[in-house]
């Protein structure tokens, strides 16, 4: 009988295909053996653990996450570090994240933000992490960089319709889609109509309202429901993948779906600002509001929430990440509250920083809702984004002898102490969280990342160390497919296609 490093009995185990009663023995950081319950019960590994009934998943695996950016957008910069950061991730249950890497507009070049973003990563993160280059300049150099990029394992990047300081025109988005396509990489867009904020903001400081709550009429639902319609076209007409970011509107979500059904490769993503916070969220006294200040903002009602949860039961949406943008509020130096001045003693809400923390409470705060399948809660929080940014089946699955053994095991269900999120109980580097007070029912009782405890919630907390993470080399995405074979091409005729 072989001996195992690890073996978790008992377990009701989940991923994104199949439930049921297995035990799980990890040798050599990978998953070894998924059997009937009882089938190891006379094997011998250095450390047992007994599930108790409880479900065990993949590792979550977020694929949207801010931690040490340049300030791009004005004044604010990142809270969260790799190492705040990745702390907060593992404490949630997440063990593999896919960070950004920004290019800036003056910036010609994306090697070298990938090489230095590999310093700022290097040894200090508690998770394993990759990268998506963010394309500020797609110059012709940046461009034919993207086949070093694959070389390097980095296969997803990310582009911008807003921001002076990153948006792109369509012709650059052409030019980005088209040798993203080449190159079998999967391009990110965030969807917003930059010249529409731009010219709401206008109207709001003519009739000097300048509070939080303003930064959603400024970001009307118009904004995000143009540029994401426009982008799928762009798409379409390049036959290049694109997953759009952080969609917030029901009307968003129903022109991807639309696209969807008539066959487009467009994937979509939502993050838990869009499930539990609304409107309301943004008109708290005094500046409280900018507590909640992201963009897309949080939308009109719960309705609205309600619809965005339709989508990821029904498959609208690929995947749920966080969009871990962190900012502290009591900071005016590089917090929420660098807008607040003399000319706006109460703020701004243009100038407020935009983001917030949620990397470690994604996961707890998605399951405790009970609104979602558990195969789909696998798929949603680890698999789909496992498969789309070439990461599957090492990580979002139980492969035997391919899956690292990174997974969560949570309480039995119905048996957890319900609890009320506060702030203080979090690892980040942030001074609040935007959900607090929220009742959870959930939390990752234990997670292990390459079949090393790294979280045991009534016996320590935080187990891991800062550099045992470590960067992980992508390939093409899984998910993310052109329909036709062949390069784009113009023919002599004036016609174009696929050659």
């Amino acid at each position: 009988m072989a001996e195992y490093d690890v073996i978790i009995l008992n377990g009701l185990v989940v991923t994104d295909t199949e439930m049921g009663d297995y035990d799980i023995a990890i040798k050599d950081e990978k998953i070894a053996k998924v059997v009937a319950r009882g089938d190891l019960k006379d094997a011998k590994a250095k450390k047992m653990i007994d599930a108790e009934g409880g479900y065990v998943m993949p590792g979550g695996v977020d694929g949207h996450v801010h931690l040490q950016e340049p300030p791009l957008f004005g004044k604010g910069s990142s809270a969260d570090n790799y190492e705040t950061g990745s702390r907060s991730a593992v404490c949630g249950g997440t063990t593999c994240m896919v960070t950004f890497a920004p290019q800036k507009k003056s910036e010609d070049t994306l090697l070298d933000t990938l090489h230095a973003t590999h310093e700022k990563a290097k040894n200090n993160c508690y998770i394993d992490y990759s990268f998506h280059l963010l394309v500020g300049n797609p110059s012709e150099r940046a461009l034919s960089e993207f086949k070093t990029l694959r070389e390097e394992g980095i296969t997803s990047l990310k582009i911008y319709m807003t921001y002076e300081a990153l948006k792109l025109d369509d012709g650059q988005i052409l030019d980005v889609l088209l040798e993203a396509r080449k190159q079998k990489i999967t391009t990110m867009v965030h969807a917003e109509n930059g010249e529409v904020i731009d010219w709401m903001t206008k109207q709001l400081e003519k009739r000097k309202l300048f509070a939080p709550k303003y930064h959603g009429t400024s970001h009307a639902p118009i904004a995000e429901n143009e540029a994401t319609f426009r982008v799928i076209q762009l798409s379409e007409f390049m036959d290049s993948p694109i997953l759009i970011v952080h969609v917030s509107t029901p009307e968003a979500a129903a022109h991807i779906k639309s696209a969807q059904d008539r066959g487009i490769p467009i994937y979509a993503e939502t993050c838990p600002q869009y499930l539990f916070l609304t409107k309301t969220d943004l008109d708290k006294p005094g500046f409280e509001g900018a507590k909640c200040v992201c963009s897309p903002p949080p939308r009109e009602s719960e309705a609205d929430c309600d619809i965005i949860w339709d989508g990821l039961a029904n498959g609208t949406f690929t995947i749920l990440s966080s969009d871990h943008c962190p900012f502290r509020y009591n900071d005016n130096v590089n917090g929420k509250k660098t807008c607040i001045n003399d000319e706006y003693p109460n703020g701004h809400f243009k100038y407020i920083p935009n983001g917030i923390a949620g990397i470690e409470t994604r996961l707890s705060l998605a399951l405790g809702a009970n609104r979602l399948d558990l195969k789909k809660f696998v798929e949603l929080t680890s698999a789909n984004p496992a498969r789309l940014y070439g990461l599957y089946p090492l990580k979002g699955a139980f492969v035997e002898g391919k899956s690292d053994a990174d997974l969560n095991i949570w309480y039995p269900p119905n048996t957890m102490q319900e609890f009320s999120l506060m702030n203080e109980m979090l690892h980040h580097n942030v001074d609040y969280t935007p959900f607090e007070g929220r009742t959870l029912k959930q939390w990752p009782r234990y997670t292990l990342l390459r079949g090393k405890v790294v979280w045991d919630r009534e016996n320590g907390g935080l187990l891991g160390e800062k550099g045992y993470g470590k960067f992980v080399k992508r390939e093409a995405s899984s998910l993310a497919k052109p329909r036709n074979h062949g390069e784009w091409e113009i023919y002599e005729d004036g016609s174009f296609g696929f050659s």
